[in-house]
């Protein structure tokens, strides 16, 4: 399948099926490698301001702890926490993540992976999903796309089918600059903006890797601005 049948393939499925059990989509876009042997401590950030078209300030905090297991698999688990309205950060629930590197870079027309995740928020609400990594090289371009399928269940809620698409196309500038463009599709969600990416090399294995973007909503059930930003050490 040529690359870009498979990106309108993918904004085809996320945009036929309701979306996740919060309603802001918006968050990292993987790519699907893992580095054998590697650590990382991560955090993670994302909201919208509180002149939004949408609702008050919210902000969604995750710390993390992740490691590699063997050559091909990493493994995550996130604390999460949200503050509203310029209330204190409280507790929200955890996240497990974990992510398989399906094939070799630069092996086939496109790098694979797959991703699946593992959510519990306070209120006894689950969420379970897996999902599909690609990354594709063109000079000194890079896309990388995620689609995902969830399934939402627990107290007081409907069970559902839930999808996410998330889009990224970035200039390889230089390990500490990457300019890019995304767009994060969901039912509830149709955003684009700009974001930048970078990495320090640290030596001995060490490195601080960072990125952050702002989005525009494109429809009326997304906030019409919005933001996110991470760090990692990896180790």
């Amino acid at each position: 399948m040529k690359f870009r049948a498979c990106a309108i393939f993918c904004v085809a499925m996320a945009g036929g099926v309701p979306a996740w059990a919060d309603g802001f989509a918006l968050d990292r876009v993987y790519h699907p490698y893992v580095e054998p042997m590697e650590r990382e401590i991560e955090w993670r950030m994302r909201g919208y301001p509180a002149d939004a078209d949408v609702g008050e300030r919210l902000q969604m905090h995750q710390i993390a702890y992740g490691q590699a297991i063997g050559e091909r698999w990493f493994a995550e688990l996130y604390a999460v926490g949200q503050s509203e309205a310029g209330a204190a950060l409280e507790p929200e629930g955890w996240e497990a993540e974990l992510r398989h590197q399906l094939t070799e870079q630069g092996e086939f027309w496109a790098d694979w992976g797959l991703l699946f995740e593992l959510e519990r928020e306070h209120g006894d609400v689950w969420e379970a999903s897996s999902g599909v990594l690609l990354e594709k090289e063109h000079g000194q371009w890079s896309t990388a796309v995620n689609v995902s399928l969830g399934v939402e269940w627990g107290r007081g809620i409907d069970r559902e089918l839930e999808t996410r698409l998330a889009v990224q196309t970035r200039y390889r500038r230089s390990p500490l600059f990457e300019p890019a463009i995304e767009l994060h599709a969901a039912e509830d969600t149709l955003a684009v903006g700009p974001a930048v990416l970078g990495e320090l090399r640290l030596g001995n294995r060490r490195s601080l890797h960072w990125e952050a973007g702002v989005y525009a909503g494109l429809d009326d059930r997304t906030p019409g601005r919005s933001f996110r930003a991470g760090l990692e050490f990896g180790f």
